[in-house]
């Protein structure tokens, strides 16, 4: 299956950051996930594994508590059910991937 970016329409989530389902299966599902300098990914939680890449910019990430600081060409793992959440620090753009896929972005 091919997913072309320019047809996937971008969801607003948190004021000035913006989400777009690339793909997905029962098992998996990647997301671009764009921020605005100052956007927070507020803090939470979920059952889905989670790997993210720094697309572009620089961000605040706290996964359990822990704060790093990470830029483009970086990586995050995000356990099940482990406290995260970040800060753009400048402009920037995300890919999220989850195993199983997050149902809860299709509603």
């Amino acid at each position: 299956m091919f997913i072309y970016n320019k047809d996937v329409i971008a969801k607003d989530c948190e004021p000035g950051v913006k989400r777009k389902i690339l793909s997905y299966s029962e098992e998996l599902m990647m997301c671009e996930i764009t921020f605005e300098k100052g956007a927070c990914g507020y803090t939470h939680s979920h059952p889905h594994l989670q790997i993210t890449y720094i697309v572009k910019g620089s961000f605040e990430f706290t996964i359990d508590g822990e704060k790093k600081i990470v830029k483009a060409g970086d990586s995050l793992f995000m356990p099940a059910n482990s406290v995260h959440g970040t800060v753009a620090l400048e402009d920037g753009m995300l890919v999220d991937v989850f195993n199983p896929m997050r149902k809860d972005f299709l509603i």
